[in-house]
């Protein structure tokens, strides 16, 4: 078979390693061994196919007619199924890298394309059409018609060209020896024709191309040819690539697949993004990421693969033998390594960080983090970067144990350092990161937290009060460093609320903070106001209480009020503070603020959020008003109403409770306290007076006979009120106009007259001492016969509505 011997011959293809699997019969997955895979011309056809050779003994394992009307399926990033319609079975190859799958599955969409398209062709095309079945022979006369097939003519014209160029094996080197032969002879219109035809090859964004254009044979002569474009100066890129371009290998790399991998993606960058940015059209532009992507995986793949290189690489990291120069290179290698690294699978990807933190990647950093090299130290943090993308926990881990503490101390010294006009954005990230609250891993992280809180926290406010007036002339530190210690201070206070008391009241950090608000630059104070509006966002009462305690406040009201009528963004900061405030309703803050500031902040009254927030204030004064009147006239009514329940309970005392009366009845002489109505109680209110016995006191005369008649008839004339209160005037008229019926019917029943009675004894016997009780209830019946007959109407009516109560 000759495709085998094709295979051996093209070495540089792109070989990827796979497993082949048939299903059997039995519906199970038999594996057929291991090789590689590429796509190449069957033996004496012009069809393409895939090749699996046995990476031991060079055996073809697998030899597949790739077909316009096969279903391939890809499967998880690295499986390609299809059913094989010779052998009537389905076949799989399961791929070691997700970036070989996307090659070989690019590749088999695009012939399955191109062959769709050929049929179209040999349909539509076969009369006008015919010299696109073969191309001409590569001439310098030629030249011009070879132009005309490769750029002109329709997509299905282009799909065949394409098909045309991979079939002739000697096109290209047809093509270059003509070129030279031009440049030889400074023909400069066959040179010009040359690169209008290499250009239209590549626009053709064939991977098949692109894998022999950019082979170490022909890519320098294919370079020259772009080299010639009478729309521009002549640019030398190949004099560039061999005289200025230098491969530095930090460690020696002894794998030549490896390696010209690693030159054909240096290459593919290079004509991407120097030689034709203005002329590749986007699919192009980005078949040839894909190719870089799938060349740094292959590349990455190989060389972990290599335990002894990964060893080689961290022994001379961490040699102290190692000079300074090779140790650059070694760190810039290591943090290219972790770079590509990103083309593997995600699994791959954490298998491989995991083998270098086994080989101490994280003592290495912190090396490097040491050196008075700026660069080295941004090139550090880069890699650490990359290892929290990877797997946060492990560097959590390292920093939390003992021999890992240093390592954040160099972190935030990192970010208060001047790195000029490098970004050092880094350390704040991965700072973040370590104390993030939302993490994983609660016993690492609450020991990051407490060792930042506990060595470095002042260290970080020192920073900004040597950074502010007055002693900011000295050791004034950049803004982009304040600025992000306030974001750094913002995010503690969002995810470590519990440390603003302990941590950033007791050591004065709010006030040092607002030493900010003195700066010139705008963009600081409005970090400071920030910081303080992420403080109260807690609304913890003894925050609040501090903030009025210590006047706050007045470095952002003083900020606030140096800036005027100036729209911009501390003025806006400074409203958004104070409608938060509002809207909250901070009743604290609110007072605190009007109450002191208010003098200063008229000024900005016609301001909607001024106003707002006075009117809140007037309306929250008013409601205490209001409710201290209400607690008073609460209090009054409360009071009033004791005194009128108490002149209830009595009369309710009086008139129901018989058992009372008889017992006043039997009371002994002995007795020392007498209860009856208050002679002085006003407004109708009852109370109680001591009256001692009347036998015992020698200087005792009983009241006239008016007065008890006058005392009898007002307990009467109250229990008829209180009696008849509840009931409406027309109800008592109409009782009046049946007193006859009433009367007959109270003189037919026995039981009623009882009662009446017993009432007139027990209304006697409450009012009179116990001794004269008799003669007091027999003068009070004569008193209200003769009563009677003055005032027969009105008194004969109180006495049934008794009767009938």
């Amino acid at each position: 078979m000759g495709a085998p011997e094709k295979l051996a011959t093209s070495s540089n293809n792109s070989m990827q390693r796979v497993k082949v699997y048939r299903l059997n019969d039995d519906g199970k997955w038999d594996d057929q061994g291991t090789g590689h895979v590429t796509v190449d011309y069957l033996e004496r056809s012009e069809e393409l196919g895939l090749f699996v050779v046995d990476e031991e003994d060079n055996e073809t394992l697998l030899m597949h007619r790739i077909c316009s009307d096969d279903i391939y399926r890809k499967q998880e990033d690295t499986i390609i199924s299809w059913r094989d319609s010779e052998f009537s079975s389905e076949i799989a190859l399961s791929f070691q890298e997700t970036t070989g799958c996307s090659y070989i599955w690019d590749h088999i969409c695009n012939l399955q394309r191109n062959l769709h398209f050929d049929t179209i062709r040999n349909d539509s095309y076969h009369g006008a059409n015919n010299e696109l079945r073969e191309l001409p022979a590569v001439e310098l006369s030629t030249l011009p018609s070879i132009l005309k097939v490769v750029v002109d003519g329709s997509v299905t014209d282009q799909l065949c060209v394409t098909e045309l160029i991979l079939h002739d094996q000697i096109f290209f080197r047809k093509l270059m020896d003509l070129f030279r032969v031009c440049e030889d002879l400074e023909n400069k219109d066959g040179l010009h024709m040359i690169y209008k035809i290499v250009k239209g090859i590549i626009l053709l964004n064939s991977p098949q191309i692109f894998e022999k254009i950019f082979s170490d044979e022909l890519i320098m002569d294919i370079i020259g040819c772009l080299e010639y474009d009478m729309e521009t100066p002549h640019v030398h890129h190949r004099n560039f690539l061999k005289d200025h371009v230098v491969f530095k290998e930090a460690i020696p790399i002894k794998d030549p697949l490896a390696l010209s991998k690693i030159h054909q993606t240096y290459r593919i960058g290079y004509l991407k993004d120097v030689v034709l940015p203005r002329v590749l059209d986007e699919s192009t532009l980005s078949s040839l990421n894909s190719m870089i992507h799938s060349n740094n995986g292959m590349v990455v793949t190989l060389l972990k693969d290599d335990t002894t290189f990964i060893k080689e690489l961290f022994a001379r990291l961490k040699s102290p033998t190692t000079s300074p120069d090779s140790k650059r290179n070694l760190v810039f290698f290591l943090q290219e390594f972790c770079t590509l690294s990103k083309s593997l699978q995600v699994v791959q990807q954490l298998r491989l960080f995991r083998d270098l933190v086994n080989e101490g990647i994280f003592s290495v950093i912190t090396d490097i983090l040491q050196s008075e090299d700026k660069k080295l130290v941004l090139t550090g943090t880069d890699i650490l970067i990359f290892s929290l993308n990877q797997d946060p926990t492990m560097l959590r881990s390292y920093v939390s144990r003992q021999e890992g503490v240093p390592l954040l101390g160099l972190l935030v010294k990192g970010m208060l350092t001047d790195f000029g006009d490098d970004m050092h954005c880094q350390f704040l990230e991965i700072i973040r990161s370590l104390l993030d609250s939302f993490s994983s891993g609660g016993q690492q992280r609450d020991a990051i937290v407490e060792i930042f809180y506990e060595k470095h926290l002042d260290q970080v406010i020192n920073v900004i009060t040597s950074s502010c007036p007055p002693n900011g002339s000295k050791n004034s530190a950049k803004p982009e460093i304040l600025m992000n210690i306030c974001d750094l201070l913002c995010f503690c206070v969002l995810h470590h609320p519990y440390r603003i008391k302990c941590n950033f009241l007791l050591n004065g950090v709010v006030d040092k903070v607002l030493h900010l608000t003195k700066r010139k630059e705008k963009y600081l104070v409005v970090a400071a106001i920030r910081f303080i509006r992420t403080l109260i966002s807690h609304n913890d009462e003894h925050l609040m209480s501090y903030i009025v305690k210590n006047n706050v406040f007045k470095p952002i009201v003083d900020a606030f009020i140096s800036n005027g009528s100036r729209y911009n963004l501390l003025n806006s900061s400074v409203l958004e503070l104070f409608e938060h405030i509002r809207k909250e309703n901070i009743k604290t803050l609110l007072k605190y603020l009007i109450d002191t500031f208010w003098d200063e902040l008229a000024k900005f009254d016609s301001l909607p959020s001024i106003q707002s927030l006075k009117l809140r204030y007037d309306q929250a004064q008013e409601h205490a008003a209001n409710n201290q009147n209400n607690h008073t006239e609460t209090r009054k009514r409360v009071d009033e109403r004791g005194l009128e329940k108490e002149e209830e309970d009595y009369f309710n005392e009086d008139s129901d409770e018989e058992d009372s009366a008889s017992a006043s009845a039997s009371m002994t002489r002995g007795s020392r306290i007498r209860t009856r109505p208050g002679p002085g109680v006003s407004n109708g209110s009852g109370g109680l007076v001591d009256y001692e016995d009347d036998e015992d006191d020698e200087d005792y005369k009983p009241p006239p006979k008016k007065q008890v008649e006058e005392d009898e008839g007002t307990l009467e004339f109250r229990l008829k009120r209180k009696l008849l209160a509840k009931k409406e005037e027309t109800d008592i008229i109409k009782k009046r106009k049946l007193v006859g019926k009433t009367q007959t019917q109270t003189q037919t029943q026995k039981p009623k007259e009882s009662v009446f009675a017993t009432l007139c004894s027990t209304l006697s016997q409450t009012v009179l001492p116990s001794t004269t009780t008799t003669t007091t209830t027999t003068t009070t019946t004569s008193d209200n016969k003769s009563t009677n007959e003055e005032n027969k109407s009105e008194e004969s009516e109180a006495e049934k509505g008794v009767a009938q109560l």
